[in-house]
């Protein structure tokens, strides 16, 4: 081969090397772009999901709350009770 021919060689297998850089590069963004889409989608799927199930709980902590309450209250004045008396402050 003369020194032309080497160089047009040279020239031919570096743009076809850089043409095959670009297309895997382009494939691979693609790829991934959908991918990071595919999570996203299962990601919402799953919030929507906890925020159905966690307001399923707040309704049943409310439900139960309403019960609680008034015995909290009752423990509480019983628990002042008996440290006022314990510690001496109880006027009685």
């Amino acid at each position: 081969m003369t020194e032309p021919q080497v160089w047009v060689v040279i020239g031919v297998f570096a743009a076809a090397m850089f043409g095959m850089v670009g297309i895997v590069t382009t494939s691979f963004t693609r790829t991934l772009t959908s991918a990071i889409g595919g999570v996203r989608i299962e990601i919402n799927g799953l919030r929507e999901t906890m925020n159905a199930r966690f307001e399923t709980i707040d309704v049943k902590f409310e439900a139960m709350d309403a019960n609680f309450s008034s015995k909290f209250e009752a423990l509480d004045r019983d628990i002042a009770a008996l440290s006022r008396h314990v510690f001496g402050t109880d006027p009685h």
